[in-house]
């Protein structure tokens, strides 16, 4: 009997199965893949997320991977471009952009090493239930028999495809739809040092930099022109980039390392956080667009705040369905912001007027383009930022200067 079955080993489950295996919790990790493996994601943490790598003591690990911190954002509207840093927070001091076969083996070798069980290539085949609540899981190992193992709660952690959400019968509290596709690869020879953001009509270009010296460079595209782009990625990819020519001319004096990967299965949806004897972390839980690149920034503060009700629950401090509550709400107050921002980022539509003056006043005022950075990273709260009497002091200035 486990205290707690966690089904998917990524960047949400490894660091929920650590947190509870360092409060002395026993914790049972199983995955399908093999690590270290990649999966489709573009990888990109902000600043909160590198400071829960920094609480956790992980963060030196991921910089030996030769991975490079990301100290400023570059904004290219087109008609205007905005350059600076969103302000730091305690040990988020920068961004970052691991690999994914780096960063979820590192995490879950975390996970092992403060005691939690972990079984990959382990398939979920089915949820166990005790008069309709959840008490287990049943499963195989690759080419072995099913086995049931059971626990006080099960939690999915396996992305936007869940098994367990599936077979909870879990519902969509919040669905916005889908709104883009998106292809990246993996360019050597393409100088980055930045995020770099290019809003086109139509387009979104992100690029970063990543492990050893290469930079991911992404389109995204309207969902509806998918079969479009998939018949030809490649060329409609780079004729996406031609829309910043400075940028592409960068790309194209480098090299393409990796095939493309993509996807037109980009779902904006909230679903409901738990239940009887489950809970769901991750993008299980809330999956957006990769426009802003707050998956993994998400992961972690599921992971930390259902640690922390699980402790609470465990130890005596509350019932567990009050904990799970607490949970519950902690991620909605996080993530909703950012999941309202990234849903309007990723309809692709130009910016509405009064955002086209905003960005205008903002030129050359560099602590207001820190502090709007801030909103985008998740550094300064949105509310505060936008606030009427903020907003009214950042159109003086600019008159000022005019």
């Amino acid at each position: 009997m486990y205290d707690a079955i966690i089904v998917g080993a990524r960047c949400a489950g490894s660091p929920l199965a650590m947190l509870l295996a360092r409060q002395g919790q026993k914790v049972l990790l199983v995955d399908r893949a093999e690590f270290p493996s990649d999966t489709v994601s573009t990888h990109g943490m902000k600043k909160p997320a590198v400071a829960h790598l920094s609480e956790w003591g992980l963060i030196d690990q991921v910089l030996a991977s030769n991975c490079p911190p990301i100290h400023s954002l570059r904004l290219d509207v087109g008609p205007l471009v905005l350059q600076g840093s969103a302000p730091p927070i305690p040990g988020g001091e920068f961004d970052i952009a691991p690999r994914r076969y780096v960063l979820d083996t590192l995490l879950a070798k975390a996970a092992v090493a403060a005691g939690a069980e972990f079984r990959e290539c382990f398939t979920v085949e089915d949820l166990l239930f005790d008069d309709g609540t959840v008490c287990g899981i049943r499963g195989h190992a690759r080419g072995g028999a099913s086995v049931e193992e059971r626990a006080r709660i099960v939690v999915g952690a396996d992305g936007r495809n869940s098994r367990v959400a599936q077979a909870a019968g879990v519902p969509l509290t919040v669905d916005r739809g889908a709104f883009c596709c998106a292809y990246y690869s993996y360019f050597s020879g393409v100088p980055s040092s930045s995020i770099e953001l290019y809003t086109r009509p139509g387009r979104q270009i992100i690029a970063f930099p990543t492990n050893d010296d290469l930079t991911m460079v992404m389109v995204e595209w309207p969902r509806a022109e998918f079969p479009q782009v998939r018949s030809d990625i490649e060329g409609t990819f780079m004729a996406s980039l031609d829309l910043a020519p400075e940028f592409a001319e960068r790309v194209r004096a480098g090299r393409r390392e990796e095939r493309f990967s993509g996807s037109a299965e980009l779902p904006n949806y909230q679903r409901q956080a738990f239940g009887p004897g489950w809970a769901l972390v991750g993008d299980a839980l809330s999956h957006k667009d990769p426009i802003l690149a707050q998956g993994i920034t998400d992961a972690f503060h599921d992971a930390a705040f259902l640690a922390a009700a699980l402790g609470e629950a465990y130890s005596g401090v509350k019932p567990l369905d009050a904990a799970l509550a607490d949970f519950a709400a902690r991620h909605m107050e996080c993530s909703m912001p950012l999941f309202e921002a990234t849903c309007q980022f990723a309809t692709l539509q130009p910016p509405p007027p009064e955002m086209q003056q905003l960005l205008g006043a903002l030129l050359g005022n560099q602590p207001a383009t820190d502090q709007f950075f801030g909103t985008i990273v998740g550094t300064v709260p949105m509310h505060e930022f936008y606030a009427p009497e903020n907003l009214e002091r950042i159109m003086q200035a600019a008159a000022r200067v005019a």
